[in-house]
């Protein structure tokens, strides 16, 4: 029923099939889409291009998601009015890093905590999937830095709190900015591998106070190597 897809703008190009498959009446209102996972796996992504192509079908109308039910296709007449958090900041702002850094040093460390006394191994399995991507994928950041998105949004599921997943989704578009600058400074993605395995050990071992302090560990790292990036995120090729 679906291509893989390979360019840059992932997220857009599953919109555009699945909303071709609702015009088609292929999917018709009250159909459920499949998990995240078995999209991902359709789709040739990741998870979080997934979550991306879920949250723009939902801003158009065309999804409605409900907690412990799953997504489903509406008949096209709500549209969603809340603006997500990367574009209002976007707005009339010259330079978000240093807020993000803020917000993600407010927020993180606590969802690592949270984290490493809720998760289930499906989570885990998510954590240690994403870390051998990056380990294969250092020098192609598309796959690197889509595994990093997965790795954080895995804890941010695993603090089984909705809330705290809104919040995360509703950055992605500058996380991943973000990540790709850091990309393209000399031995950040290295560095980040080493405190990605940290975070890791600490939750496999269910011990919230050095799931913290890794995280933070790691903030202050993405802090340092963010004031010395490109001013710019490179496009991908």
């Amino acid at each position: 029923m679906y291509k893989a897809v390979r360019t840059s703008r992932l997220y857009e190009q599953i919109v555009e099939q699945i909303e071709e498959s609702i015009l088609k009446g292929a999917l018709k209102p009250g159909d459920q889409l499949p998990a995240e996972r078995e999209l991902a796996v359709r789709f040739g992504v990741s998870r979080t291009a997934v979550r991306e192509a879920i949250k723009a079908l939902h801003e158009k109308g065309l999804v409605e998601a409900y907690s412990g039910r799953g997504t489903f296709i509406t008949d096209g007449t709500s549209r969603a009015i809340r603006q997500s958090l990367d574009l209002m900041l976007k707005i009339g702002q010259a330079d978000n890093s240093i807020h993000l850094e803020e917000v993600r040093e407010i927020l993180e460390p606590e969802i690592a905590a949270l984290a490493a006394t809720r998760i289930e191994e499906g989570q885990l399995a998510m954590m240690r999937e994403a870390i051998a991507v990056m380990d294969r994928q250092r020098t192609e950041p598309e796959a690197y830095i889509e595994a990093d998105l997965d790795f954080h949004l895995a804890l941010a599921e695993a603090a089984a709190n909705p809330l705290i997943l809104s919040l995360i989704d509703s950055i992605v578009g500058l996380l991943r900015e973000q990540r790709i600058r850091i990309f393209q400074v000399d031995g950040g993605p290295d560095r980040g591998q080493v405190h990605h395995r940290k975070i890791l050990e600490a939750v496999e071992t269910r011990n919230p106070v050095k799931a913290r302090e890794a995280m933070r560990d790691h903030l202050r790292q993405v802090r340092a190597d963010s004031s010395v990036a490109p001013s710019e995120a490179k496009p991908q090729e």
